[in-house]
């Protein structure tokens, strides 16, 4: 039998922000498997950890959604970090991924991913976006995690988007990521809302990844490279990001997590 635990990742309370199933195992398996079981569980991500052999890293981590595996997940990363530490795991964590190795660290009482930054470049909207997502982009432009990025005219408009699964799906990439500045007086300065129907997840609750193309993206146009930013699904989550100083082209992303279940897999 295999222990696991579901975890609600950028969220301080249950049944908010990401849900990512996390299995911690003892050593190698199946990747049919692996496929298998993210697809039993059918939440947007579901992470695969185990011991890593080299001294580069101390666990090798896959993430899986329930139709594919993907190159790089934030949230699942920040629950299996969440669930190695109620473990009894000191950080900084180190992840060998298909992304690099990915370090968590534990400070100010949030885990701090460290990850590779990817500024979108500027592109022609692809024909449909516009109709895919129910409104047309102020700005777009592509990035190295496979998305499409489009900024709105406002917070509002990216609320209250009401986008066409199957037209997304047509689009090239990985999914797209709407975004807007926060209405003034918001208590974060940007939103954002992420789809991915390509991958099998209509739409992400709080993305991590999407993170690092927003961070580059807003600092320029913020002025500030560290600030915090509300992904306004349904169950919403807070996430904070910082550019440091002195490593280019990495993103710090900071959250909490919340475990809500855990049990046994009979396979």
């Amino acid at each position: 039998m295999t222990r696991f635990r579901v975890v609600d990742a950028f969220a301080d309370r249950p049944f908010t922000g990401n849900p990512a199933a996390v299995l911690v195992l003892d050593g190698g398996y199946d990747d049919a498997w692996a496929q298998a079981v993210a697809a039993e569980f059918a939440l947007s991500e579901t992470a695969f950890a185990e011991p890593h052999p080299g001294p580069d890293a101390d666990y090798r981590l896959r993430w899986f959604t329930p139709a594919t595996e993907v190159d790089l997940c934030g949230h699942a990363t920040l629950a299996t970090a969440h669930a190695l530490a109620e473990d009894g795991a000191a950080g900084p964590l180190r992840f060998a991924t298909r992304s690099g190795v990915l370090t968590v660290t534990p400070a100010d009482h949030r885990l701090w991913m460290d990850f590779p930054a990817h500024p979108p470049v500027a592109a022609d909207p692809p024909a449909g976006l516009a109709a895919a997502l129910g409104a047309a982009p102020r700005w777009a432009g592509t990035a190295g995690t496979g998305d499409l990025l489009a900024e709105l005219d406002s917070e509002r408009a990216v609320r209250h988007l009401a986008p066409d699964p199957a037209a997304l799906a047509a689009l090239p990439g990985r999914g797209v990521i709407a975004t807007a500045r926060a209405d003034d007086g918001a208590p974060y300065a940007v939103v954002s809302r992420f789809f991915a129907p390509n991958v099998g997840v209509p739409e992400d609750p709080v993305t991590g990844s999407a993170h690092t193309v927003l961070a580059p993206y807003w600092a320029d146009r913020l002025g500030r490279t560290a600030f915090t930013a509300r992904q306004c699904s349904a169950r919403g989550g807070l996430v904070d990001v910082d550019l440091p100083a002195g490593t280019p082209g990495r993103v710090r992303i900071g959250g909490t997590a919340v475990t809500v279940s855990e049990g046994v897999l009979r396979v």
